[in-house]
């Protein structure tokens, strides 16, 4: 698997995974306007990958593609990039369920995680996650994400407002080896 950067012509890789993965993906995300088919059709996506780029050129955001065995599988976005003092940012991201449960996830943002620390520059790394959202807990659990606390009515997800719990990482958990490292240690991942 690998992360790169968001590419126009992931429009309709994007549109089809999402698309096919309603199911999979409705019940943990934001609620917005208009049907599902609508928000995910591929005439959305070059609107949607200027916004992501933009955020990107600006140090704002950090938006990736998820590939596995060269496809699209899914993406990573470490959003509301903080500079000094805080040196903050919030991970979310989205796989496909063709690869749910494989480890794809948890390699995605331990990749992601360690570029933040190791390249960018940022200490903290906070994630959101609805406590009903036992898959994505997991995946945090695995990269030593802790849990600080409980954010009441903090989003409205599939259609009403939701109770999420904050999780986060800093710098000095992660350092010097990473996350990779660590997944690699513990037999949870493997160098190709």
């Amino acid at each position: 698997m690998e992360l790169r950067p968001v590419r126009l012509r992931d429009g309709a890789a994007w549109s089809r995974t999402r698309l096919r993965d309603e199911e999979h993906l409705a019940p943990w995300e934001p609620t917005l306007p208009g049907p599902w088919a609508e928000r995910n059709a591929l005439v959305e996506w070059p609107a949607r990958w200027s916004a992501l780029r933009s955020m990107g050129r600006s140090g704002q955001a950090l938006p990736f593609t998820l590939l596995v065995d060269g496809e699209f599988a899914g993406q990573v976005v470490i959003g509301n990039v903080v500079r000094e003092p805080l040196l903050s940012a919030y991970v979310g991201y989205w796989i496909g369920a063709h690869v749910a449960g494989g480890g794809a996830a948890t390699a995605a943002v331990a990749l992601a995680v360690d570029h933040c620390f190791a390249r960018v520059g940022l200490h903290r790394i906070e994630a959101t996650v609805r406590p009903e959202n036992v898959r994505s807990l997991r995946v945090l659990a695995k990269l030593g994400f802790r849990e600080e606390g409980l954010l009441r009515r903090y989003l409205e997800v599939d259609g009403d407002w939701r109770d999420h719990l904050v999780l986060a990482v800093t710098e000095e958990d992660v350092l010097p080896d990473g996350l990779v490292a660590r997944l690699l240690r513990a037999g949870r991942a493997e160098r190709a």
